[in-house]
């Protein structure tokens, strides 16, 4: 039995020695390196062995919350020990709780009770509070700038405080403002990395490279284990050098907590570096450590990973494991394109690719892009020669879109002619005269429009574009297409006078006109002698002979 006691005991005393070895200086310093998950791990440590540690209790809360794991913070909470519930620190540790669940009033009355035993002279406190209502969003900055000015009346040369007063200021919308109190903070520790930081994101939210870029260095050169300033340029070099932001990445993984998510991040890099083979081996190795389905992004992966070493067939086989897997929520236009693509490359499955470029398009109906996969839809259906859903897309191609030309307008108005949807094949080249009256286009195609849909002739509904026609090119009847053009006018005219109007002087006078400039033209000739004896037997119009 005194065996047994004496190894409780010295259980007891290794549990301790533990906790006392993570002091509340390392957690600080964890925290300000947003190495939350690591402070999580020894503050759940220290309280274990020190229950009664208020302070402790409220640092739990402030490292829960701020690496999002707030979730898990209640159950925590319920373990404390009733003796430290009316402690000043662990009233704001639950104050900062409410208040992350949104319950504003609840949590005022914990930070209230904290400030009325501190008479709202420490410094500390007054920082914790203003802190929960900065992390948090519904947190008060304005109230938690009021909270930092009596802290830094208290203590005017931590400049942390004057870090948390810029934060403040942030909330608020006040760049020049924070940029002052970061500035503060400097000229109280010229190396301290959180100030710089800050003053950084001012100028990513500016949008402003050069300046962030700047700040972010300067972080680096006062504290090179700074991880956030290490993702800033990861994420600013993704972009456009993906080399260097796979340099800053791998020291931000060293330097920061471990997270799989990481683990996700770095194979995407190693695609962007064109490393294919090492990519799709990362995704492989992920997807065998962690559960497949938990990361569905991996799939994505390794399919346009094995796009770039030209393995289609596992491409595809990749991205419909991800469309299996990955929530639609998640899903973006450039997913539904990339299958759409492998499908269009594999001969007979047109129809598969065609469902999913139309996901792309309801995916990016707002996107200056979508008129990329209008272009596509409109080819996969030419090449099906479904002309009507061709026109379809084309027109969403044309249409508000500030790069499309005449020949867009004009490929619209021809599959319009193709599908015979005559009416809207000649409303889109009514257009084109509109935009392009000096090319002859509009008129040719919508003298064979109304061609075919006049096609007895009866109401002669392509006179008058024939005739706009002639009057445009019969200048230049040694071009070839004007050529071509001219005698299908002329022709045309001739057989409306020869048919309908009984004007058979009019009609051998076009068909004249046709051998000017073909004269080894047979039909022309035939229908020419053919005419001209009925006019010498006297079958002339009534108009003819009013002459």
């Amino acid at each position: 039995m005194l065996m047994k006691k004496g190894l409780l005991g010295l259980l007891f005393a290794v549990n301790t020695l533990a906790a006392i070895s993570q002091t509340p200086g390392d957690v600080k310093k964890n925290i300000y390196y947003e190495r939350y998950h690591t402070a999580e791990d020894q503050l759940q440590k220290i309280i274990k062995a020190e229950p009664a540690n208020a302070e402790a209790w409220y640092l739990l809360s402030k490292a829960y919350i701020q690496g999002n794991d707030a979730a898990l913070l209640q159950q925590l909470l319920a373990q404390s020990p009733d003796a430290i519930k009316g402690e000043p620190f662990y009233q704001v540790a639950y104050g900062s709780y409410l208040l992350n669940k949104g319950n504003k009033d609840s949590a005022r009355f914990y930070f209230d009770q904290a400030l009325d035993k501190t008479r709202e002279k420490n410094p500390d406190i007054l920082s914790a509070i203003a802190n929960a209502h900065i992390i948090t969003k519904t947190g008060d900055a304005s109230y938690a700038a009021q909270l930092l000015n009596k802290a830094i009346d208290r203590d005017k040369k931590d400049p942390a405080l004057y870090t948390l007063l810029g934060d403040a200021q942030r909330k608020l919308g006040n760049g020049s403002e924070a940029y002052k109190q970061y500035t503060a903070a400097l000229d109280k520790d010229n190396r301290n990395a959180a100030a710089l930081y800050r003053m950084g994101k001012i100028f990513v939210s500016q949008k402003n490279p050069e300046m962030y870029l700047k700040y972010f260095n300067q972080v680096l050169e006062a504290d090179s284990n700074y991880a956030p300033a290490l993702f800033e340029l990861y994420y600013h070099y993704y972009f456009t050098e993906p080399r260097k932001a796979l340099q800053y990445f791998q020291q931000y993984a060293a330097k920061s907590d471990y997270d799989k998510q990481n683990d996700v991040l770095y194979t995407d890099l190693l695609y962007l570096n064109k490393q294919y083979k090492e990519a799709v081996a990362k995704a492989q190795q992920l997807l065998n450590e962690h559960q497949g389905d938990s990361m569905p992004r991996l799939y994505k992966l390794m399919a346009y990973s094995y796009m770039g070493l030209s393995d289609s067939a596992s491409a595809l086989s990749n991205m419909s494991q991800y469309f299996s897997k990955e929530v639609d929520t998640n899903m973006v236009a450039k997913d539904f394109e990339l299958m759409a693509d492998l499908y269009a490359a594999v001969p007979g499955k047109e129809d598969s690719a065609i469902v999913y470029y139309v996901k792309t398009v309801d995916k990016a109906k707002d996107n200056p892009d979508r008129f990329h996969f209008y272009k596509k839809l409109s080819d996969l259906y030419k090449n099906q020669k479904d002309y009507l859903n061709q026109a379809k897309w084309l027109g969403m191609f044309y249409q508000d879109n500030a790069k499309a030309t005449n020949i867009d307008l004009f490929n619209w108005g021809i599959a319009n002619y193709k599908a015979e949807a005559y009416v809207q094949a000649d409303t889109v080249f009514g257009t084109y005269i509109q935009k392009y009256s000096e090319q002859a286009f509009g008129y040719y195609w919508r003298a064979r429009i109304n061609s075919s849909m006049d096609s007895t002739m009866e109401k002669g509904a392509a006179i008058p574009w024939y005739t706009q026609l002639i009057t445009m090119i019969e200048k230049d009847p040694t071009n070839k297409t004007n050529k071509k053009w001219l005698i299908e006018a002329y022709g045309y005219l001739a057989a409306y006078e020869t048919n309908q109007a009984k004007d058979y002087k009019t009609a051998a006078e076009n068909l004249k006109k046709i051998l000017a400039i073909d004269p080894e033209n047979k039909d022309a000739q035939q229908y020419i002698s053919i005419l001209e004896k009925k006019i010498s037997t006297g079958n002339t119009t009534s108009a003819d002979n009013n002459k």
